[in-house]
């Protein structure tokens, strides 16, 4: 297993949070005005992205590699500030967040059943579905601040999928070659299975940001072969974002 590529993510990380120290917050004295399809939409993520990660910082420790286990402790404290964003933006419109919703409550239980390798799958799909879900929450509306929220939580999404393949590529290096790919297909059809259920539930918001369940499905799909190559092959920070 590579032990020696973590450093670069932590590097990154740390990085990445001294820009938004520099940078500061939005603007939230603007008082946004969306449909309110879309507000339930953006509770819902909320409350997908407020989690402590305990259990995964404790699996990364197991793992034995202090580069990564460093690395995985940046990357939570930016979701943990994703979930302050949008509570800031519920803020901004008047709205509250939610004390839970029953499709984190499956993520959560899904990613606690194993071991790290089985974390990370999937907490992949989650990633993934949210790149999209973002960047249609980014695009969709005129409103400035929900375009600058949305914005930065993709460009943070943007550079944690190929921390996360970077990871699962050394976790799956110890099955058997022949079972690899298999497993990222069957990942595949998992993720494919959410979509459907995350467009039916958002699909009055994704409508009114421009997309349809179909499309918001389509895209999905489509962006899980990236993301399985780079997996699978040597250089897993192949991945490219769409945009």
């Amino acid at each position: 297993m590579r032990t020696d590529g973590f450093a670069k993510w932590t590097r990154r990380f740390e990085d990445e949070r001294e820009r938004r120290r520099a940078q500061g917050d939005p603007d939230w004295g603007h008082s946004p005005r969306l449909h309110p399809a879309v507000w339930a939409g953006i509770q819902r993520f909320q409350v997908g992205e407020n989690g402590d990660g305990a259990n995964l910082v404790g699996k990364a420790d197991e793992a034995g590699d202090g580069d990564y286990a460093r690395a995985v402790r940046l990357f939570v404290a930016e979701e943990q500030n994703h979930a302050r964003l949008l509570a800031r933006l519920l803020a901004a419109g008047g709205l509250p967040t939610l004390t839970g919703h029953w499709s984190d409550t499956v993520f959560v239980r899904l990613r606690r059943l194993m071991g790290l390798r089985m974390e990370l799958l999937v907490l992949m799909i989650a990633e993934v579905v949210a790149l999209r879900y973002y960047r249609a929450l980014r695009d969709g509306t005129d409103d400035s601040l929900t375009t600058e929220v949305a914005g930065r939580i993709l460009a943070d999404e943007q550079r944690h999928v190929p921390f996360h393949c970077e990871r699962l590529h050394a976790s799956l290096a110890e099955l058997p070659r022949a079972i690899r790919r298999p497993l990222m297909s069957l990942w595949r059809l998992l993720l494919l299975a959410v979509s459907i259920v995350v467009a039916v539930d958002h699909g009055p918001a994704l409508r009114r940001l421009g997309i349809g369940r179909l499309r918001f499905v389509s895209d999905v799909t489509v962006s899980s072969g990236p993301v399985i190559a780079a997996v699978l092959t040597s250089d897993p920070e192949a991945w490219r974002p769409t945009d």
